[in-house]
């Protein structure tokens, strides 16, 4: 492999393709918006399109915090081997891949609108004071992480030129709910995996307790479930769809949460549990069938 190749290699590898799939949310509007997909099947295009603009933003954040965390990055057990903490990545070759991804992302999102574009800069703009404030405070950090999946469902709304009015307010509570049920779970096993070194890693480990984010993650997965199966059997979801059978998902999102909690518990477990639970087979066959059965539900 060339010298060329292998910085783009590691560039990639620096821009986390597993991750890649927590970018889906940018698609899941164009799956609940019925009336417009059934009239228009080419916003399917779009919403994917959509969905490659948030890959290169999110890999362009990632990039960027490798850069700014390369010193804690190279004392921590699993990211010490991440391209830019392991040196087989320049830091100037890390700026400049992120700075290219940044810049394909905006030229392409330009294509979908200007309020397309006002989320994406939006979700830029979070991350930036994520990686500098927000994930030195306990709380305000997961909340942040939370509202980035908020913004990735916004984003696929308006890129397939949804109004704000036709924007489904459950859809947008659940998504930050479940964002905020995983984005805790990553937070506990961090604390319960580093223990008294945690502090070295990730600062603000020093500011939460096992027993507190045990509490938030048991409420929230909680409140989670009971916001789905609102949504589900809401008068607006009925009469949009025209059916009650969306209901028939409410327990792939009650397994999808059990199945998490017992990734989470693995004590051997050194991985983070979001980056477990996309290769969790599992995980993984319980989110297809779900994905299926609201297909079936919305269109079949």
């Amino acid at each position: 492999m060339t010298g060329t190749l292998r910085t783009l290699f590691h560039i990639l590898r620096t821009m986390r393709p597993a991750q890649w799939v927590k970018n889906l949310f940018v698609t899941a509007p164009v799956l609940f918006a019925k009336e417009h997909t059934a009239a228009d099947p080419s916003l399917l295009l779009q919403a994917l399109l959509a969905t490659v603009v948030f890959i290169l933003l999110s890999g362009a954040v990632y990039v960027m915090n490798d850069v700014l965390d390369v010193e804690k990055d190279r004392s921590h057990p699993v990211r010490r081997a991440r391209p830019v903490a392991s040196g087989a990545l320049s830091i100037q070759a890390a700026v400049a891949g992120g700075l290219s991804a940044l810049a394909l992302a905006f030229g392409t999102g330009a294509l979908l609108g200007p309020a397309f574009v006002l989320i994406a800069t939006g979700y830029l703009g979070l991350n930036i004071f994520y990686s500098s404030v927000f994930k030195k405070i306990a709380w305000l950090d997961v909340l942040s992480i939370a509202t980035g999946f908020v913004l990735r469902i916004l984003a696929g709304c308006f890129a397939i030129g949804l109004a704000p009015a036709e924007i489904s307010y459950y859809l947008i509570l659940c998504t930050f709910l479940i964002a905020l049920f995983l984005a805790i779970g990553k937070r506990r096993h961090e604390l319960a995996l580093l223990g008294d070194a945690s502090g070295t890693h990730r600062s603000v480990l020093d500011q939460y307790r096992l027993h507190h984010l045990d509490v938030g993650l048991y409420a929230v997965g909680a409140l989670t479930v009971a916001a789905y199966a609102l949504y589900t059997v809401s008068e607006r979801t009925r009469t949009y769809f025209g059916t009650w059978h969306l209901a028939w998902t409410v327990p792939f999102v009650v397994l999808g949460i059990v199945r998490f909690l017992v990734i989470l518990r693995r004590a051997s477990e050194r991985r983070s549990p979001t980056d477990v639970m996309i290769r969790d087979l599992a995980f993984v066959g319980n989110a297809l069938l779900w994905g299926a059965v609201v297909a079936w539900a919305i269109y079949g």
